[in-house]
C-alpha cells in the first residue's frame, strides 16, 4: 500500500510539473506535445508484449518443454488468480527475466537461458513470482503514463527553448524581466526533474514487485537469493540489449558503475534483499 502511494505521488509530482511549464509555454502548444506523446507512448504500451519479446529474440514455450517451468507459472498464476501468461525463454546467456503485457489478459512472462542454467528453480519461482506482480500491479500501464507525460516536458521544454531562441517568447504573456529567469531555469531543469520522478516511479514499481511476490511466497528467501545472483551474474556476464528494454528486466542487465549507478532504473540489489530479508514486505 505504501509503495502504491509514493507512486501515485511520483505521478502527481509528474502532473504539477507538466502544469508548470504549460503555464510558460501555453496550453495549446502543451496540449499539442501531449498529444503527440500519447500516441507515441499509447502504441508502445498497446503493442509492448510484441516489441518486448521480439527485442529479446524470444521463442515461446512448446508443449511438453520445461515442465518446471510451466509448474511453477500453473502454481502462481492460481494463487495469485490471474491469468497464465505466455511463457517465453530468450537465449541471452545473462541470467535475467522480464514481463511484459498491457493487462494480465495480454501478458508474456519471459526467461533468458543464462537463468535456466545459473539459478535453482525454488530461486527461478521467486523471480517468475516478481514478474508476476507486475502483471498484476499493471506495473506497464504506470510506466506507460510516467514515460508519457515525462516525454511531454521534454517536448514542450525544447519547443519552449527554440520559441526563445527564435524571439517567439512563449512566456503567456509573462513580463519578460519577471519571469525570463523563471522560465529559463523551467526549460533547463524540467525535463531532468521529469526523468528523475520518472526514474523514481521505475524503482518504486519494484520495490512493490519484491514484496508482491514475497507476499505470494509467504517468504522473501527465494527471490533475496535469485538477486544476488543476478546482480553478481549481470556485471560478469553481458547482454545484448536494447536500452530502452532494460527496465523492464528484474535487474539492470547493463554494465553500470559510478553516476551511471545513480541515474539507473532499478533501485539497489542491496537495499532489495535487505527489505525481503528484513520482512518489511508483510
Amino acid at each position: 500500500m505504501l509503495n502504491n502511494l509514493k507512486t501515485a505521488a511520483l505521478l502527481a509530482g509528474l502532473a504539477g510539473l507538466l502544469m508548470a511549464i504549460g503555464s510558460f509555454w501555453g496550453q495549446s502548444g502543451l496540449m499539442i506535445a501531449f498529444g503527440m506523446s500519447v500516441v507515441m507512448i499509447g502504441g508502445s504500451y498497446w503493442f509492448s508484449d510484441r516489441l518486448a519479446i521480439a527485442s529479446a529474440r524470444a521463442k515461446p514455450v512448446p508443449e511438453g518443454a520445461l515442465p518446471e517451468y510451466r509448474q511453477i507459472m500453473t502454481e502462481l498464476t492460481t494463487a495469485a488468480e490471474i491469468p497464465m501468461p505466455g511463457l517465453f525463454v530468450s537465449p541471452n546467456p545473462q541470467p535475467n527475466a522480464f514481463a511484459t503485457g498491457r493487462n494480465p489478459h495480454h501478458a508474456a512472462v519471459c526467461v533468458t537461458e543464462g537463468l535456466l542454467q545459473a539459478l535453482t528453480w525454488e530461486e527461478i519461482r521467486g523471480v517468475l513470482a516478481h514478474e508476476l506482480a507486475h502483471v498484476r500491479n499493471r506495473d506497464i500501464l504506470t510506466s506507460s503514463v510516467a514515460a508519457a507525460v515525462a516525454s511531454t516536458i521534454t517536448f514542450a521544454a525544447r519547443m519552449a527553448m527554440w520559441g526563445a531562441m527564435f524571439g517567439g517568447g512563449g512566456g503567456g504573456g509573462r513580463d519578460r524581466n519577471g519571469g525570463g529567469l523563471e522560465q529559463l531555469a523551467m526549460i533547463i531543469l524540467g525535463p531532468i526533474a521529469a526523468a528523475l520522478i520518472q526514474m523514481a516511479i521505475s524503482r518504486n514499481r519494484e520495490f512493490a514487485a519484491d514484496a508482491s511476490a514475497a507476499k505470494l511466497l509467504g517468504t522473501g528467501e527465494p527471490l533475496a537469493r535469485a538477486l544476488d545472483k543476478l546482480d553478481l551474474y549481470s556485471q560478469r556476464i553481458p547482454a545484448d540489449i536494447n536500452p530502452a528494454q532494460a527496465q523492464a528486466y528484474i535487474v539492470n542487465p547493463l554494465r553500470r558503475g559510478g553516476m551511471a549507478s545513480l541515474f539507473s532504473t532499478h533501485p539497489p540489489v542491496e537495499e532489495r534483499i535487505s527489505r525481503l530479508r528484513g520482512g518489511s514486505w508483510a
